[in-house]
């Protein structure tokens, strides 16, 4: 890797681990010779794999400790934060404190399915570090007419993917297979990243 390399490190969601295969995809699709991708597990995730036991994630600060120690193990070269879903959330709300180069997030939970009222956009008004949001068009999270709503900082972008659900998943109707979907984000994500090394 060249002396401009960036560690891109993404987190996982609140169901499923960093080998999940939309994490190892994402991993696969956005590494390139200039970006690293770095992928970790949250402390519940490990209590999990090692006990088989179901259980819930962590509360916030936890969440938030693991996030930094994943940066702060970094040595050299810019980062850029991200994740999907909780991990994308997580990694918005610490950005701008931890001083990293950008934000990728994948799915972000702007609210609860079925619970438009109970916002988690709050901090997103006042994000200093340059961020890009992959949204599907069919999330319950966040649709395109609830976003469109919300205060989003000026250095916050949504990408919308036609027909996507949470996990960026589209219908066997849509003219876009899950797979082309999954790359398109990690085509925006990877591009996103080596815009903002070469600024």
């Amino acid at each position: 890797m060249n002396k401009q390399a960036v560690t891109f490190i993404l987190a996982h969601g609140a169901g499923a681990d960093s080998q999940s295969e939309f994490m190892q995809f994402m991993k696969r699709h956005i590494s390139d010779d200039i970006i690293e991708v770095v992928t970790f597990d949250f402390p519940y995730m490990v209590r999990r794999q090692k006990t088989g036991k179901k259980s819930p994630p962590d509360r916030m600060p936890t969440l938030i400790d693991a996030f930094h120690q994943q940066i702060n193990s970094i040595s050299s070269g810019p980062i850029v934060i991200g994740g999907k879903s909780m991990g994308g959330r997580v990694a918005t709300m610490i950005a701008d404190e931890a001083n990293v180069s950008g934000v990728v997030a994948m799915g972000y939970p702007f609210h609860p399915p079925g619970k438009p009222e109970k916002t988690r956009t709050e901090h997103l008004a006042e994000l200093e570090t340059p961020s890009l949001i992959l949204q599907g068009t069919r999330d319950t999270f966040g649709k395109p007419e609830e976003v469109a709503q919300y205060q989003l900082s000026p250095k916050l972008k949504v990408q919308w993917l036609q027909d996507g659900n949470h996990s960026l998943e589209t219908l066997k109707r849509s003219e876009v297979t899950t797979e082309q979907s999954w790359k398109l984000a990690a085509q925006a994500a990877q591009s996103f990243i080596h815009q903002l090394v070469a600024s």
